[in-house]
């Protein structure tokens, strides 16, 4: 299986599928994060940096100390500090023009329908909600607002990422068979907010499950038709009282291929295996925030790649970028809120196989 880097250079222009890589004499687009957690402080804010059409230009949090602080760092005024309190005069804001909703899951559709009835475009970490109806909630608020909804798949803006989907699509893989994905990591403190129901709206699944449940989708490139999945928990473990520890299922797809699929809480794993009728492709780890490789080869690891950067050198801009893009050019994101509402549909049924304990047909 001899796919080289050349082709991938030559490829990437298909390959950001419509990120930003135009220049354009417009402003920055201004940002405001919503949660100044670990992820968005640690992950997110640094990235202005190394965006070309996005800016940091407000901060929301529930804590006035550290909000006053990320904002003298990044050389905002205190008219861009806002709490959660008083979050919907950010409607009176001009230099906001998208809002990152950072925030624990079950704060998603509320902060996203807040900041598209303040005017705000969104861009929401996965997964979108806790459930459907969350989902479809959050979709016309922003419709109804006629504000672009993005949910935050990262992973379609990382460049190790883009070349396996591209790779997945090559003669020399030929006819899709099987996918395997499994995400996990060994999570720590009982009393995380990921590790109760009511802020998570559930365990793994809800977390690394969609790593892998995104993973089995765009690297087939098509919908699963049915889902069987089961769980398995220690309850005794202070950890998964109110959570799932593991849960594993299998996609079927209407091209006869399967995808076997895992997430966990005690265990490390970072992973995706795509078996093709000619050859594979593998990415190991696959999707940390950096360090991810990509294997191809008949039968085993034969040949590594190395893709070209993604959009934005980095996945963080690379997705911060898109958005404002869109915006700017009227085009609906990637990664849309349709996009996020299909997963929470899949994640549903998962739950519902492995209670019941029977496959679950999708529709």
């Amino acid at each position: 299986m001899e796919i080289g880097r050349r082709t991938l250079i030559a490829a990437a222009p298909m390959l950001v599928a419509g990120s930003a890589c135009a220049q354009t004499s417009q402003r920055k687009l201004g940002y405001a994060i919503v949660g100044l957690g670990g992820y968005g402080l640690g992950r997110i804010i640094p990235e202005f940096k190394n965006c070309a059409h996005s800016r940091l230009a407000a901060v929301v949090s529930g804590d006035p100390a550290k909000a006053k602080k990320v904002a003298a760092e990044h050389g905002l005024s205190d008219k861009a500090i806002y709490s959660y309190a008083n979050f919907d005069s950010i409607r009176d804001n001009p230099d906001v023009d998208i809002v990152y909703v950072c925030l624990p899951n079950s704060m998603h559709a509320e902060y996203t329908i807040r900041a598209a009835k303040a005017g705000k475009h969104v861009m929401c970490e996965k997964p979108m909600a806790i459930s459907v109806a969350e989902c479809e909630a959050m979709i016309a608020a922003c419709k109804a607002a006629n504000r672009k909804l993005m949910i935050g798949y990262r992973c379609h803006f990382e460049a190790t990422n883009i070349a396996a989907m591209r790779l997945a699509k090559q003669p020399d893989t030929g006819k899709i068979r099987y996918v395997r994905s499994e995400h996990g990591f060994n999570a720590g403190d009982p009393k995380a907010w990921r590790l109760k129901k009511a802020l998570a709206g559930g365990g793994s699944l809800m977390d690394m499950g969609v790593y892998s449940l995104q993973a089995a989708r765009y690297m087939t490139g098509e919908e699963p038709i049915a889902v069987t999945a089961r769980e398995s928990t220690d309850r005794t473990d202070p950890r998964f009282h109110e959570v799932e520890d593991m849960i594993e299922w299998t996609l079927e797809f209407p091209s006869g291929a399967l995808a076997g699929c895992q997430s966990m809480y005690s265990a490390n794993q970072n992973r995706i295996l795509l078996m093709g009728s000619k050859g594979r492709v593998e990415l190991e780890p696959a999707t940390r925030y950096d360090g991810n490789r990509l294997w191809t080869g008949r039968d085993g690891r034969e040949q590594e790649i190395s893709p070209p950067p993604g959009p934005g050198k980095t996945q963080f801009a690379g997705q911060l970028d898109h958005l404002s893009q869109c915006v700017i050019d009227g085009r609906e994101p990637i990664v849309s809120g349709e996009e996020g509402l299909r997963d929470l549909r899949i994640v549903e049924a998962i739950y519902r196989s492995a209670r019941e304990g029977k496959t679950i047909r999708l529709t």
